[in-house]
């Protein structure tokens, strides 16, 4: 009886040590629309070559506000478009219309509020859902990728509300003129 318990209390100890040892890790990817092998390809290819530096950003954010791209924002814990954000996409989709040759990437994010996860999950709905009304007003869905960044790429470091709701958007980028 007593050789019963004590195997017991090792394969106790023994599942308590795998389950602390197996914990979640705390999973950063992106989240992007595609195929895997595309995921792969572009996981490989960003490895490779490092991320945009900041003056890269700063041009093509500068390049895309000059031609009249605005992005659009979102309410809280939400991913539907809402009516303000309806005209901007149209204003969007008339320049997008006009330069044929464009390649944009649909940058989905989020405030600070919630779990990585789940804030990563809300921003590719974010991205999905911008793109799905581009293609509706006549963009061809060929030339638009999406892409998440959740909480990880905030325009206001800020704590409040305001800084919430600026961070809460679809940003659009073009990749190809």
């Amino acid at each position: 009886m007593k050789r019963n318990f004590t195997w017991i209390g090792i394969f106790i100890v023994f599942v308590f040590g795998l389950t602390i040892f197996s914990g979640c890790s705390e999973n950063k990817t992106v989240v992007k629309d595609g195929s895997s092998q595309e995921q792969q390809a572009s996981t490989a290819q960003s490895s490779a070559t490092t991320t945009t530096t900041d003056q890269e950003q700063s041009a093509k954010a500068q390049a895309a506000a000059e031609a009249g791209i605005a992005d659009i924002t979102f309410d809280f814990d939400k991913s539907n478009i809402r009516p303000d954000a309806r005209e901007i996409l149209k204003a969007d989709a008339d320049v997008f219309l006009k330069k044929g040759n464009w390649k944009i990437v649909i940058e989905g994010n989020c405030d600070e509020r919630g779990t990585t996860e789940y804030n990563m999950a809300l921003g590719e709905r974010r991205a999905r859902e911008a793109k799905k009304y581009l293609v509706n007003l006549g963009v061809k869905e060929s030339r638009m990728k999406t892409i998440s960044y959740g909480k990880e790429r905030s325009v206001d470091p800020r704590h409040n509300e305001e800084a919430w709701a600026k961070n809460r958007r679809a940003h659009f980028v073009v990749i190809t003129k």
